[in-house]
């Protein structure tokens, strides 16, 4: 079966676990730890993936005109199916992040703006979590390809 396409339309992180999101040019990926300046604990949470498509959903649900990064997200995907990709691996330029979950929406985000955590519960709209296995720089512009697992190196 041929890997889904899609592309890296855009990148963030936040250096505490209290800042904004920042959007970035580039992402460095460590394997074991996430992206690189990322406040986030080590584990399988170590980077969230957001499709821009159903980020699309959510704010036109919303009547409203929100930036992707409000989601708290570190990487903007589009043309990439997330409901499909848990247990898959998502390669991105020399990176390859194991798909482990969806990433629920939270009561921040209801601070953020009202209604946005109603608005992303359907359809995995919130986006997925995922381990990086195979780290590297990747940006915007990057190819992306879900495929089904594999031994990675």
């Amino acid at each position: 079966m041929e890997p889904q396409k899609g592309v890296v339309r855009a990148l963030a992180l936040r250096a505490e676990k209290s800042d904004p999101m920042q959007e970035i040019d580039h992402a460095v990926l460590v394997p074991g730890d996430g992206v690189e300046g990322e406040a986030r604990s080590p584990g399988k949470r170590q980077i969230t993936l957001l499709a821009e498509e159903a980020w699309t959903v959510t704010c036109k649900e919303l009547d409203a005109s929100l930036p992707w990064w409000t989601r708290r997200a570190n990487v903007l995907l589009a043309g990439i199916d997330l409901q499909n990709s848990v247990d898959k691996e998502i390669h991105i330029g020399p990176a390859v992040i194991r798909v482990h979950g969806e990433t629920r929406p939270c009561a921040l985000m209801d601070e953020l703006h009202d209604g946005l955590r109603t608005a992303l519960k359907p359809d995995m709209r919130g986006g997925v979590f995922g381990e990086v296995l195979r780290g590297g720089t990747i940006k915007p512009g990057d190819v992306a390809q879900l495929v089904d697992q594999q031994p990675s190196s």
